[in-house]
């Protein structure tokens, strides 16, 4: 938590002033998190400072909010063209990614609880760059680092706005793709990766993960036979969380002919906790193309057949 304030003070995030009249202020609160590594061991305990940006309002604390994200369809293909050439992908992890874009709307926040500044405790801070729970700060990040990129001669994607491609003479090229503050990595020259972590450092503050091993809950091995992924730790995860560990295995992900439809005198399930399933599993399939299929199928039935789903549980 120290570190924290550290970071957000030296970044100058904020400013500590009187709140004007008929201004509002927002609280904080700290989120704590335990960020574990693809074979869910502790890789370290994180604490953030976040503002309860469920209490703004439009066209008052903020007007546009979207921003856009990566897919896996991108990252597999980037993935298959590093196979194909045998690259390799490298991944950095950038801290504090919010708060390095500067806010355009004026936004108060109360001092965080036990770091009042002593004798100015009726004070509020003026944000002048985003922190972590406003509704624009993702859209605020990804403008800082859009426009960073192409002040370093990086260009974008047409129809893939969070990848970038740069490129020099004799066919050297890196490219770059963009999960929130989560970034990976990779083309065919050693000098323009050095070069690119190190202007990353120096401008937002990066930690170097080396090699991509664990993505978006997705654990990648990079060798001289290839790429290879795995979401054994998730799948684990999602047999735990659904009281799954004991269901039954099968060898046929489905029976052969089977035909499924809605038993209007059945018993009713948990809608909420069914389609929690279904989402799991169609996120499983990043992984396991040879779920798609089933997953799809159960999913047209979104408050029914929670019986047939756990029997693909076990083939995991």
């Amino acid at each position: 938590m120290d570190n924290k304030i550290s970071v957000i003070e030296r970044n100058g995030t904020w400013k500590l002033t009187v709140l004007p009249k008929n201004a509002r202020k927002i609280g904080v609160k700290w989120i704590y998190k335990t960020k574990l590594n693809e074979k869910g061991e502790v890789d370290k305990y994180k604490a953030r400072l976040v503002e309860k940006g469920y209490t703004q309002q439009h066209g008052i604390g903020y007007i546009k909010v979207f921003t856009p994200m990566a897919r896996w369809d991108t990252i597999q293909i980037v993935l298959t063209m590093v196979a194909q050439r045998k690259w390799k992908m490298y991944q950095l992890d950038i801290k504090s990614a919010f708060l390095h874009r500067e806010l355009d709307e004026d936004v108060y926040v109360e001092q965080s609880f036990g770091y009042e500044k002593k004798g100015e405790e009726y004070k509020v801070f003026k944000l002048k760059k985003a922190l972590y729970g406003l509704k624009q700060a993702p859209r605020a990040w990804f403008s800082r680092i859009e426009s960073y990129f192409f002040k370093e001669w990086f260009v974008r994607c047409p129809s893939e706005h969070t990848l970038f491609v740069k490129t020099q003479g004799e066919g050297k090229i890196l490219v770059v793709s963009l999960y929130v503050d989560d970034l990976v990595f990779t083309g065919n020259n050693e000098e323009m990766f050095a070069e690119f972590k190190a202007l990353m450092k120096r401008e937002f503050g990066m930690t170097d993960l080396g090699k991509m091993k664990f993505f978006l809950g997705v654990e990648v091995v990079q060798n001289d036979e290839g790429i290879y992924l795995s979401q054994k730790k998730y799948a684990l995860e999602i047999l735990e969380r659904f009281s799954l560990e004991n269901a039954n295995s099968v060898r046929n992900l489905m029976v052969l002919g089977i035909k499924l439809m809605k038993n209007e005198d059945g018993k009713q399930v948990d809608m909420t906790k069914y389609k929690q399933m279904v989402c799991s599993f169609m996120y499983l399939s990043v992984t396991r193309p040879d779920l798609m299929f089933m997953v799809s199928l159960v999913s047209r039935y979104m408050e029914r057949l929670i019986i047939y789903i756990c029997r693909l549980s076990r083939e995991f």
